[in-house]
């Protein structure tokens, strides 16, 4: 039975900093999950620790069972995690082509599936990753998850920054084709619209965090119920 990805007690600090206060979260795999927090929260570290560009001071990772904690970045890529960070993913020096074609370093990668998914990219092939506008960027920086046909666990911090809102709402419903055989993580602010509208329809974990801890765990649908919940009754 696959188990997705986890942290375990995790802590993670940045100097005299400790980012993560003892995390433990599970991404179950195939299935969509979301980490939710303010800036400084700790969603940004929490992803960075699954994908092995932030070492733990304590705790461990596991991936479907098997303990990766002492794997560097390189070697779960290898295994098939895709990592897509906030801010510039890009080789902004290469072309889009370019950027394109490295998801696939064997061979000439196809990228019809990125161009069907992001139309918006066909016109921009020649063009330099760097010279493109941030919603651009990102949706060139997400299409390696598209095209890396053995990804098995997707990180993505705040996947449609500086999107339309258009293109925001498709780009979630790829996110939810893509949790049906892989396990997905992204990082946001708050649960966004085109996610609550699937989560009648498709089980969505989400993991809220607040100053490096876990204050919430559940599916989308119970956040809400416990949002309403803590409402103050009127008077």
């Amino acid at each position: 039975m696959k188990t997705g990805i986890q942290l375990h007690e995790a802590r993670v600090r940045y100097g005299p900093l400790e980012a993560l206060h003892g995390v433990s979260l599970a991404a179950p795999a195939p299935g969509l999950t979301v980490l939710l927090g303010r800036n400084g929260s700790g969603r940004t570290t929490t992803l960075r620790a699954l994908a092995g560009t932030a070492p733990l001071a304590t705790g461990t990772v596991t991936w479907d069972g098997a303990d990766v904690t002492r794997l560097n970045a390189h070697a779960r890529a290898k295994r098939g995690l895709c990592f897509v960070p906030d801010g510039p993913a890009v080789f902004g020096h290469l072309t889009v082509d370019e950027n394109l074609d490295l998801s696939s370093p064997e061979a000439k990668a196809d990228i019809t599936p990125a161009l069907d998914a992001y139309p918006e990219l066909r016109p921009l092939l020649p063009r330099r990753a760097g010279t493109l506008s941030g919603g651009e960027q990102r949706m060139l920086a997400l299409s390696r998850a598209l095209l890396t046909a053995h990804a098995r666990v997707i990180l993505i911090d705040e996947p449609t920054q500086g999107m339309s809102p258009a293109v925001a709402s498709r780009t979630y419903d790829l996110l939810v084709g893509l949790s049906r055989h892989a396990c997905v993580l992204t990082a946001e602010q708050r649960l966004p619209s085109g996610l609550r509208e699937h989560a009648d329809r498709t089980a969505v974990v989400v993991h809220r965090l607040r100053r490096g801890a876990v204050v919430f765990s559940g599916e989308a649908s119970e956040l809400g119920r416990r949002r309403r919940s803590e409402r103050p009754t009127p008077r």
